[in-house]
């Protein structure tokens, strides 16, 4: 990471569980770019994870917990980030998504209702509601860039994606929505990154996820990005080299696509 790109700017960094999140990519990223920033989780996310050691080795980053579907603990979230740095941030991360449906192996077209609601409320109502709280409290400078990760099952179908499909797809239009009155008001942009399949606690719980990060890897002409590079793409949108991008959804995932086929698929059609 080029050192000194988010020198003196500051942000939230919402979702790091463990090594293998993105989030933590994230901020091992920011860190080494010069930035200072609040880490956050779900209680029972942090808990289960390893986020305080995350903290130690981005410098002693404050951690404050928050459940991203609760306006109260999100105002508790961006007032104390404000508080911490003595005045507006520059940049959010929203790296969150949970779906119960998948995770109890409810099939698509037998969801659970209340799982369902859960899953938007999380994976995508999450951002509208930090967006929100984040205008309400006026806590972003002007230029300041927020970054969801979301995923071409958004587009396209993905079977075993599920409900998760949806929560992407609503995710998506919350960022043009938001990311268009945002804009108009304070300059704010608002972007989604459409990350390549990647190994992460929440990934690994679609059914069906390791043959398809292999499908993934053979369909996409660059291969698939990797967590490290996904989270430098991060560090660009939260740069002011990328002050006019907004309302956009980022395709980070090789060329995947945009590729109808290549022929490393097609050879394992071919008759023997």
């Amino acid at each position: 990471m080029t050192p000194e790109l988010l020198k003196g700017k500051k942000g939230i960094i919402f979702g790091a569980l463990n090594s293998q999140s993105i989030a933590w990519k994230v901020a091992e990223q920011a860190h080494a770019a010069g930035a200072e920033f609040v880490l956050t989780n779900a209680p029972v996310a942090m808990r289960m994870g390893e986020i305080n050691e995350l903290a130690a080795k981005c410098g002693g980053a404050k951690v404050i917990p928050a459940d991203a579907t609760n306006v109260d603990d999100l105002k508790h979230l961006v007032q104390g980030a404000m508080d911490q740095f003595g005045g507006k941030i520059d940049f959010v991360l929203h790296s969150i998504g949970m779906s119960p449906n998948v995770r109890k192996n409810k099939h698509y077209t037998e969801v659970n209702y209340n799982w369902y609601q859960q899953t938007m409320d999380v994976s995508a109502i999450s951002l509208h509601k930090t967006l929100a709280v984040c205008k309400d409290l006026d806590a972003l400078n002007e230029w300041g860039s927020v970054v969801a990760l979301t995923y071409i099952a958004a587009q396209r179908i993905f079977p075993d994606y599920n409900d998760m499909a949806d929560a992407k797809s609503l995710l998506e239009s919350i960022t043009r929505s938001f990311g268009y009155h945002y804009g108009v008001a304070k300059k704010v942009r608002v972007n989604t990154i459409s990350q390549s399949p990647t190994v992460t606690t929440a990934g690994s719980g679609v059914k069906g996820f390791d043959e398809f990060i292999s499908y993934s890897e053979q369909m996409s002409p660059l291969g698939n990005a990797d967590a490290e590079s996904c989270a430098n793409y991060c560090i660009a949108m939260f740069s002011d080299l990328t002050k006019y991008v907004t309302m956009q959804n980022l395709f980070h995932d090789g060329g995947f696509s945009n590729t109808g086929v290549t022929q490393q698929v097609i050879e394992k059609f071919k008759a023997e």
